[in-house]
């Protein structure tokens, strides 16, 4: 039987700490931190993460200011709209909920928002130092990952570990988090040749490929730690599934995530960590 770990409890204790944490804020610092979201269009997906960011500013005591904007807006218009959040002191971490309109380049978006308040760590320059070991704000997914595998008392020195994806957002900088933390590291994708003989060799799996339930009992050996980054809907259930097939694969691992409420709700408890680090950063 797996050791299952609880993103949703695991955040909840985290938000609480940060809670009091912010608290003494206004007494210190004259003020609380600031996160701005800007939300282009209205993708259901997109909305429904939005507001979770929003009512998670409100549980730790972050100011939080959702600016929604049509899916008609230019790019030079929203790249404006950064700019002026670039400039305004009052804001510490600005977010462009992705995806966005094909008329709008994602890149120039990420480029143009401050290094210093990228809460989502996706800047060129943000990322640039994760690699080179610098300090960064660290991408929220790959943070709370590493987070969650040390509150279930997982060993990662030494171990093998394997990351199916090579995302930008979550595959390729967990794999470097894994590799700080003295794992060693391989990374697979969709055209890895024999994929599930490099995956039971895992002691340690991370799945983010984006296909529902991808990863089957035949690809994970015994006692294997696995964390499932998918949020897929299941074609037969209707119903929200991982990209591992939790009923066939919990069995045999040692420690497992759920989907829902395993990994999503430490990205917004990193999201709300990364928008304070970024507020101190400043003061």
């Amino acid at each position: 039987m797996a050791k299952i770990i609880s993103g949703k409890e695991l955040s909840a204790k985290l938000k609480a700490d940060m809670a009091a944490q912010v608290a003494e804020f206004p007494e210190k610092y004259g003020r609380v931190p600031h996160l701005v979201v800007i939300l282009v269009g209205d993708n259901p997906a997109s909305v429904s993460y939005v507001t979770g960011k929003a009512k998670a500013s409100e549980t730790v005591g972050i100011k939080n200011t959702t600016i929604r904007k049509p899916e008609t807006i230019s790019e030079e218009e929203l790249l404006s709209l950064i700019r002026e959040l670039n400039e305004d002191d009052s804001v510490d971490g600005i977010l462009v909920q992705l995806p966005l309109p094909k008329h709008i380049s994602e890149s120039k978006v990420i480029e143009t928002i401050s290094k210093a308040k990228d809460v989502d760590g996706f800047h060129p320059l943000n990322v640039a130092a994760l690699w080179q070991k610098e300090d960064c704000v660290l991408p929220c997914t790959p943070k709370g990952i590493i987070k969650m595998l040390k509150a279930a008392g997982v060993g990662i020195k030494g171990k093998r570990a394997v990351v199916i994806g090579r995302s930008n957002i979550v595959g390729l900088p967990v794999a470097k988090l894994l590799l700080d933390e003295n794992a060693t590291v391989t990374i697979a994708h969709s055209r890895t040749e024999n994929l599930a003989e490099l995956t039971r060799q895992a002691e340690i799996l991370v799945v983010a490929i984006g296909r529902p339930k991808f990863v089957t009992a035949d690809m994970v050996s015994e006692g294997t730690v696995v964390i499932d980054v998918g949020v897929n809907r299941d074609a037969e259930t209707g119903k929200l599934c991982g990209d591992v097939d939790y009923a066939e694969v919990e069995p045999k691992a040692s420690v497992i995530t759920p989907v829902p409420g395993g990994v999503g709700p430490m990205t917004i408890c990193c999201l709300m960590e990364n928008t304070i680090e970024c507020f101190l950063a400043k003061h």
